[in-house]
C-alpha cells in the first residue's frame, strides 16, 4: 500500500514517455486486457496527428499516475460540438486525492477554451463508484449507451 502525505499533483499533456504507463492503466484500472505499450503508442500517434483529441495526465514525482482522454465530435443541436471522455482511470493507491476531479477539471477548461458548452460520457453499469464522481462534479445520468462490434 502506498500512502502519500504531501503529493504533488501535474496535470500535463501525454508524452511519447507516457505510452506504458498509460497502457498499464487501461489493463489495470480499466480493464481492457489487450492494451499493450505498441498498441497505446499506435492509437495515440494517430491521436496526436489530430487536434480534436487530447489526452491529459496526471502525475505525482514525474509518475503517471491516472489519465483523460477526450475527443471533440460534430453534433446536431450542438452548433460547437461537445468533448466526449473516452476514459478517465486513476490508479487504485491513488484515488479519493482529487486526482479524478483535478483531470475532469482540466477538461472542462479544454471545452471552455474551444468554446465547447456539452462533455458527455460513458460509464459502465458496475461502475457504481465512478458514477457517484461524475454525479458529484456535477454531471446528469441520461441515457444509455448501446455499441455494437463489427
Amino acid at each position: 500500500m502506498v500512502i502519500i502525505i504531501d503529493m504533488d499533483v501535474v496535470i500535463r499533456e501525454m508524452e511519447r514517455k507516457d505510452y506504458g504507463p498509460i497502457a498499464a492503466i487501461w489493463r489495470d484500472v480499466l480493464g481492457y486486457l489487450s492494451e499493450t505499450e505498441e498498441t497505446v503508442a499506435k492509437t495515440c500517434e494517430k491521436m496526436k496527428g489530430d487536434p480534436r483529441y487530447c489526452t491529459f495526465v496526471a502525475a505525482v514525482n514525474d509518475k503517471v499516475v491516472g489519465l483523460v482522454t477526450t475527443v471533440e465530435t460534430l453534433a446536431m443541436g450542438q452548433p460547437n460540438g461537445y468533448m466526449k471522455v473516452n476514459g478517465l482511470a486513476v490508479l487504485p493507491e491513488f484515488q479519493h486525492r482529487g486526482i479524478g476531479k483535478m483531470l475532469m477539471e482540466r477538461v472542462e477548461r479544454l471545452a471552455g477554451e474551444r468554446e465547447i458548452s456539452l462533455i458527455g460520457l460513458a460509464s459502465g453499469f458496475r461502475r457504481t463508484d465512478a458514477h457517484e464522481f461524475y454525479e458529484h462534479l456535477g454531471y446528469q445520468k441520461l441515457s444509455f449507451w448501446f455499441r455494437k462490434t463489427i
